[in-house]
């Protein structure tokens, strides 16, 4: 007898608890659902609104377009942006249907992906940005060599560009916190060796080449009497 009394009082609190429990259920997906509808519009709004100011033109002059395309995704840089948008609405909205559960720990864990998506937004405009600059400064430098007849002017105005692109990629990594110093001294290391294999290369077995590679670049101006 005593048996039955327990288990029919664990039946009680068990059917209490999911008495408690499905109303809190049945709001959190009704949220969830609310939040997939509002996250489509909320896409659809900021690529429209992206197209709308001609960003698409920015990106597909900056090569992020084409580098989106051969990563395999469909649309461009507005699509992705629109995807980012759309994600942050779904993730807020986990945030509040998990905090009506209870689920505390997941709900930090979200919360924190939300506290983290505005680094990640600041670091797809620089690079974004960025390889815009890193394109006109290589196009500036190589239409310069060209205007000046130095010979190589397509290489020396991919290597502008690939510098700058560096930096900008250094500067997207440590404002997400990828890396952080060891990026930096990578970089400086591989920096300092190329310094020193050109400084080598200048002052011991490649003089001459590197002689002749300065006349052709810099050809040395005309003497006195010279036709």
């Amino acid at each position: 007898m005593q048996s039955i009394d327990i288990f029919l009082e664990s039946t009680r609190e068990f059917l209490h608890q999911l008495a408690v429990f499905l109303p809190r259920l049945l709001l959190a997906l009704f949220v969830v659902a609310v939040g997939w509808l509002v996250a489509k519009a909320v896409r659809f709004a900021v690529e429209r609104a992206l197209r709308a100011a001609n960003f698409n033109v920015l990106t597909e002059r900056a090569g992020t377009d084409n580098f989106l395309r051969q990563a395999g995704m469909r649309g461009d840089t507005s699509t992705l942006f629109g995807l980012f948008a759309g994600w942050m609405v779904i993730l807020a909205t986990l945030i509040i249907a998990c905090n009506g559960l209870g689920l505390t720990y997941i709900t930090e864990l979200l919360g924190k992906a939300v506290l983290y998506s505005p680094r990640l937004l600041v670091a797809m405009l620089i690079v974004i940005f960025g390889s815009y600059c890193a394109r006109f400064v290589g196009e500036a430098v190589q239409s310069y060599c060209n205007e000046a007849q130095i010979p190589d002017a397509d290489l020396i105005g991919r290597i502008a560009r690939y510098v700058v692109m560096t930096l900008v990629v250094m500067i997207a990594l440590s404002q997400v916190e990828i890396g952080g110093d060891i990026v930096q001294h990578t970089f400086l290391i591989i920096l300092a060796g190329l310094m020193l294999a050109i400084a080598l290369a200048f002052g011991l077995g490649g003089k001459e080449w590197a002689r002749s590679l300065l006349e052709r670049w810099w050809p040395p101006a005309p003497k006195d009497g010279d036709f």
